[in-house]
């Protein structure tokens, strides 16, 4: 497996965002948002940051609503433990004949599967970087897949924030130093550009992902 670097995080947003246009910078309560999310993250939980970005977003008008949102969508996070090891349980439990790997779903599988996945665009995305996690996820359990998708979907159905906000909030907790997502980095990075979100904005978001600070631990 080759690591993967900030600096190639950085190179491959350049990339994806040379032929758009430079539009307007974060605002100051988007930088707020975006800035609390990589400090609330699990991967740097830093309580000073925190506070300091917290405050940073009431004085810009964010309310008590859109930072418990923006924290919602940070907590998401712990759902990449799933997505990097569902395919690798269910690929082991079938070379030991514990699963059938193969067989078709049953019909209450099939039924969680149309209506949480079906043709989304943003999971047909998502599994592009990640093959085979979501239905690794359903058959080894669907309890665990539908409390995946009621969990993710609680920043996007409550809607103070705006989705551009949220997608470089997103994009800035997987490119952040002590985690480096690429899968989600690369969804929401695209997700971003296909809002409209301008090559400035996104940068910059970038920029306070690098800045996050260090996990030193928790008390």
């Amino acid at each position: 497996m080759t690591d993967i670097s900030i600096a190639d995080l950085r190179e491959e947003a350049d990339v994806l965002t040379a032929s758009i246009a430079d539009g307007e910078p974060l605002d100051a309560q988007g930088t707020a948002l975006v800035t609390l999310a990589v400090s609330a993250s699990v991967t740097a939980l830093d309580r000073s940051a925190v506070a300091a970005a917290i405050k940073q977003g009431f004085e810009a008008g964010a309310s008590p609503a859109q930072v418990q949102e923006i924290l919602a969508l940070t907590s998401g996070l712990g759902v990449h433990t799933l997505m990097v090891t569902a395919t690798e349980v269910l690929e082991a439990a079938s070379a030991r004949g514990l699963i059938d790997a193969e067989a078709p779903l049953d019909a209450d599988r099939q039924a969680l599967w149309d209506r949480h996945v079906g043709s989304d665009p943003f999971w047909t995305g998502f599994s592009a970087e990640l093959p085979g996690f979501l239905e690794a996820m359903l058959r080894l359990s669907p309890d665990l897949f539908t409390g995946f998708f009621d969990y993710c979907a609680i920043p996007w159905r409550s809607g103070t924030v705006r989705a551009r906000i949220k997608e470089l909030a997103a994009m800035a907790c997987d490119a952040a130093p002590s985690h480096r997502f690429r899968p989600g980095f690369r969804v929401h990075l695209k997700n971003a550009i296909a809002l409209g979100i301008g090559r400035r904005a996104i940068l910059q978001a970038l920029d306070i992902a690098a800045a996050a600070p260090e996990h030193r631990g928790t008390k």
